[in-house]
């Protein structure tokens, strides 16, 4: 092989190498949630993607293989070319033949670590960092082309690393990770919000956050802190309550003080006639409680509200005693702020 043959060779192994280094990063680095669409949209290169992003491990392999494969061959194939062509330049300076092959060595090396570590690796790697779908995209299909091509050596090569992995008790992974804990997606709004390319002036999104891991209990009105009235409570003693309390919700309580309904403005508003007005409520009026865990994640309880259709809900704990009253309300506000009832007075 002449001298400007293995130049060519060594292009052509620094691109290869960039091709498996841009991939394995790509496979890891891209958003599943951007492949999806374009898989279920009929495109053949999201749909290979997607394979591969979900036997990241195999892929790894494969890139680990081509990686290694280049890599040795780009030593042994420059080499012997660059240092040839070093030599006549290095005669010049009057060297002994010994002091001439060991400083054309040293360049050689010098010059083809700088190509490899700059060309092979951090172009490929920064590409993929930058643009993880296209890259994927672009270069997923072709790397389970030949993943599938050396299949027995890759499955050979995974299997061994996750034998290693199992030695120590490290429950290997087929799929590369395409979610987030709720715990990452806050310090990245908290990273975005500090860095001014996300706004949450109102406090919202870090709302939601705490709200996903509050409990019933962190915002349930207690008995004894509770505006109540009795379960035989007339229409009059609830436009007494609306007057001097402003609330359009009242909980209904026995003898016992165990909650048994409650009753919203509305139901009682229309009873016009003076008998019925000082009457207990009649108990088809009654809104029925519905009974959640103190113990209850807060976006379990909203969601049994909701179906539902309660605006109230009845505390319990481990023994099934009560331990206070949950309002729709209150968990709304812990989500966008305080919501102000319309019959209450500032």
């Amino acid at each position: 092989m002449n001298d400007w043959a293995g130049i060519a060779w060594l292009v052509v192994l620094l691109l290869v190498n960039a091709f498996f280094v841009g991939a394995e990063f790509a496979v890891i680095s891209a958003r599943r949630s951007q492949i999806e669409p374009r898989a279920e949209a009929g495109s053949r290169a999201a749909k290979t993607t997607l394979f591969a992003m979900e036997h990241a491990t195999q892929m790894l392999a494969t890139s680990q293989l081509g990686i290694t494969v280049a890599s040795l061959l780009i030593l042994n194939v420059s080499e012997p070319a660059i240092h040839h062509l070093l030599e006549g330049p290095l005669g010049l300076t009057g060297l002994p033949e010994g002091a001439i092959t060991t400083v054309g060595f040293i360049i050689t090396l010098i010059l083809v670590s700088f190509l490899h570590v700059v060309f092979g690796e951090m172009v490929p790697k920064n590409l993929s960092f930058s643009v993880p779908d296209r890259a994927a995209l672009l270069l997923a299909p072709p790397l389970v082309f030949v993943s599938r091509i050396f299949h027995p050596i890759v499955i050979f090569l995974n299997k061994t690393a996750n034998g290693v992995l199992l030695l120590f008790r490290v429950q290997p992974k087929d799929e590369a990770t395409s979610a987030f804990t709720v715990d990452e997606v806050a310090n990245i709004v908290a990273e975005s919000t500090k860095e001014g390319v996300l706004n949450d002036d109102y406090g919202q999104l870090n709302a939601a956050f705490e709200f996903s891991v509050k409990k019933v209990k962190d915002i349930a009105v207690g008995m004894d802190n509770l505006v109540s009235l009795s379960e035989a409570a007339t229409p009059a003693e609830v436009e007494r309550a609306v007057a001097q309390h402003g609330f359009s919700r009242y909980v209904l309580v026995a003898d016992n003080g165990e909650p048994t309904g409650y009753l919203h403005l509305k139901d009682v508003i229309d009873l016009e006639d003076p008998v019925e007005f000082t009457e207990p409520v009649p108990p088809r009026r009654i809104r029925q409680l519905i009974s959640i865990s103190r113990t209850a994640d807060l976006e379990d309880a909203l969601a049994s509200m909701r179906r539902s259709g309660v605006h109230l809900a009845r505390v319990f704990d481990e023994h099934d005693a009560t331990r206070g009253i949950l309002f729709l309300e209150d968990i709304i506000e812990e989500l966008v702020g305080e919501v102000q009832d319309a019959t209450r007075r500032d």
